[in-house]
């Protein structure tokens, strides 16, 4: 098949997921579209779904491909099938799965389904060529991952009970892209080796209340506004340059043009100079050394002329390996009590650890791309948001986030926003590089 028949076949499927709305939500415990969305699984990939074997966790599925060699060590590839509310203001219906220019629009093609399109796509071609591998391979698929990460907590729990533990973990994270850092030029796969922790925290201020017409002094509205704004300007969370900061200047640094070059070529010196730098060069790179904490959501009054008795604001904190959740949380609940605001935690988050760039199963993936993508350089990086593969810590020391797909700044911008999109040019590579990762690992 060329590779014209190929992307035209993959365009179809992932048309068909696309297709089917599978919008999750908090505390949704109607699974009925998930379950018509694993019916359209099955007729899209059919070989995958007749040899593995599946199990149903309330909506997210777990596929097991069973290898030749049971006592080699099982690999596990991930991408989940919920996506988030499309919003509005989209040019296309964010349903149609619609192709313009050779790029398709639509909700949940970036952000997860075009992943798992490709990752069954390859398992499928593998059987149907009578591939059958060393080890094990799993395939997981969540309903809940733009929620809490039931679907993979559930997963990863009864898979430490059974005892099993994979060599590589893969799940959605970074993509290929150019300029991932500034003067930075050419491709870069950046390969998620960690994830911050997610917590959500609530500031709480409290008053005797009272009548707008004669208000006092720093009333909970007030304190709560001096608070948020001294978290932007203090330094609560302690910086840290980590190894996996310093490895990612490494390999990027010799592709760098301009003043940067030298401060990322010697990051090991500099570690100081970049703690002050790289706040400025993005928010992404400054939030790669430190816990953030973004204030979300506020409540005061009930009336426009009544002072709260009680009022709050959200805060959802990303909180660094080095710095800890428990320790994150304290430093910031010290620095509250200062404004007379109560710290409530609403969430402590998942700590997962930092995997190693240096592993075997790393070096699979960094092969995967030399083979699939010529001409790329490969990097690891500290994932500043959250996937469901913290979850599969539990049960590996190598959990990787990577999904391969060439993007640019902008359509990176659209994954939970408008006008989502990807280039249907990446379904092919895309295929044949989860077939490099199953058939060698």
């Amino acid at each position: 098949m060329s590779d014209t028949e190929r992307s035209n076949l993959y365009i179809e499927k992932l048309s068909k997921l696309i297709k089917k709305e599978t919008v999750s939500e908090p505390g949704q415990t109607d699974k009925t579209k998930f379950y018509e969305f694993h019916d359209l699984l099955r007729s899209c990939f059919p070989a995958v779904f007749e040899t593995c074997e599946l199990e149903d966790f309330d909506g997210s599925i777990l596929l097991r491909w069973r290898g030749k060699n049971g006592s080699k060590s099982p690999v596990m590839l991930m991408n989940h099938h919920d996506v988030v509310s499309p919003g509005q203001g989209w040019k296309h219906d964010p349903f149609s799965a619609c192709i313009e220019d050779g790029i398709m629009f639509s909700r949940g093609v970036l952000d997860n389904k075009g992943g798992l399109c490709c990752m069954l796509q390859a398992a499928e071609e593998l059987i149907e060529s009578g591939f059958t591998p060393e080890g094990d391979i799993y395939f997981e698929s969540a309903c809940t991952e733009e929620t809490d990460g039931a679907g993979a907590d559930a997963i990863s729990k009864e898979l430490q009970k059974r005892g099993i533990r994979f060599s590589l973990v893969l799940d959605e994270g970074g993509m290929i892209m150019s300029e991932p850092l500034p003067g930075a030029k050419g491709l870069f796969a950046m390969i998620g080796v960690a994830e911050k922790g997610n917590a959500d925290l609530k500031f709480i201020a409290r008053s005797q209340g009272g009548h707008a017409s004669t208000p006092g002094k720093n009333t909970p509205l007030v304190r709560l506004g001096k608070f948020m704004a001294a978290v932007e300007k203090s330094n609560i969370f302690t910086s840290e340059v980590s190894p996996v900061v310093v490895e990612m200047f490494r390999r990027i640094a010799p592709h760098t043009d301009g003043p940067l070059k030298v401060v990322f070529a010697n990051t090991d010196k500099l570690k100081l100079l970049l703690k002050k730098v790289l706040p400025a060069v993005s928010a992404t790179a400054g939030a790669m050394l430190r816990t953030t904490l973004a204030f979300t959501m506020a409540k005061g009054s009930d009336a426009h002329n009544v002072i709260p008795q009680e009022a709050y604001v959200i805060g959802n904190m990303r909180f660094s390996h080095h710095q800890t959740g428990k320790g994150s949380i304290e430093a910031v609940r010290k620095f509250a009590s200062k404004f007379d605001i109560e710290t409530e935690v609403l969430n402590p988050g998942f700590e997962s650890a930092v995997s190693d760039f240096n592993s075997p199963a790393f070096k699979i993936i960094e092969k995967a791309v030399n083979e699939c993508f010529p001409g790329v350089v490969t990097s690891p990086y500290m994932m500043t948001g959250c996937s469901d593969c913290r979850f599969m810590s539990r049960v590996s020391d190598s959990c990787f986030r990577f999904t391969p797909f060439v993007i640019d700044s902008a359509q990176l911008e659209t994954i939970h926003g408008k006008d989502e999109n990807v280039a249907v040019e990446n379904l092919v590579p895309a295929v044949d590089f989860y077939k490099y990762v199953i058939s060698h690992s």
